[in-house]
């Protein structure tokens, strides 16, 4: 075990463990960090600094023997606005910010588009650590990643959730309805029901900029259902 990390399970007041007891698959049936002393139950009562800690030393998955950082995510803790996205890609893996590469700038200018700057708004991921060449996550990666989420956006208790790409909506919504459909309406998200708008993801409008006009018209239904620009 490297000296940051049980530095980082020491805070926690976890037990180091052997190398010997690890499983590659370390997120069991119930969806339970209980090699990090942290279930899904404990996740639900964190606060901002414990959350960042967990993630950060997080083995639920395979994924952390393949990333540079974790991604735990950016912007104003108490948002109107939560962006949710996919999951790191090779820049944000390499700077542990989202939303870093050519994807995150054309983010920025969308949310500039509705009069927010990224520092207005929350932005995270449904996971944490980039899948090697940036493959679509697995379901197993989605349940394991999936509490960090839902606790961060209990934290903002945002007003809206937009959310970028057809994986992420699907996954943070619990359906496998393809993104035509799930585009142009309003979902509720969670006991709260948060509004939840669905768009493009920025790295698929890259490939098919065509699209943007498509993008700006939900930018536009968002703004709607917020309740105004930036509201």
């Amino acid at each position: 075990m490297d000296k940051r990390r049980a530095s980082v399970l020491s805070t926690l007041g976890v037990e180091r463990y052997s190398a010997r007891a690890k499983r590659s698959d370390a997120c069991d049936e119930r969806g339970s960090l209980a090699h990090l002393g942290a279930t899904d139950e404990t996740i639900a009562a964190f606060g901002w600094d414990e959350l960042a800690t967990t993630v950060a030393a997080c083995t639920r998955c395979a994924l952390s023997a393949t990333r540079t950082n974790t991604v735990f995510g950016v912007g104003d803790q108490r948002a109107r606005w939560f962006v949710v996205g996919e999951a790191p890609g090779a820049d944000e893996d390499a700077k542990g910010e989202p939303f870093v590469g050519r994807g995150g700038q054309l983010l920025t200018s969308v949310l500039r588009a509705a009069g927010l700057s990224r520092e207005q708004v929350f932005i995270a991921n449904v996971l944490k650590c980039r899948p090697p060449e940036n493959r679509n996550p697995t379901p197993d990666e989605v349940r394991c990643c999936k509490p960090y989420l839902e606790r961060q956006i209990a934290l903002v208790k945002p007003s809206l959730i937009f959310c970028v790409g057809q994986i992420a909506a699907q996954s943070l919504l619990g359906v496998d309805t393809p993104i035509s459909k799930l585009r142009g309406a309003v979902h509720e998200y969670g006991p709260d029901k948060i509004p939840t708008v669905i768009t493009y993801h920025p790295a698929y409008l890259l490939r098919s900029p065509r699209n943007k006009q498509k993008t700006w018209d939900d930018l536009r239904f968002a703004m709607g259902v917020a309740g105004g620009v930036g509201a």
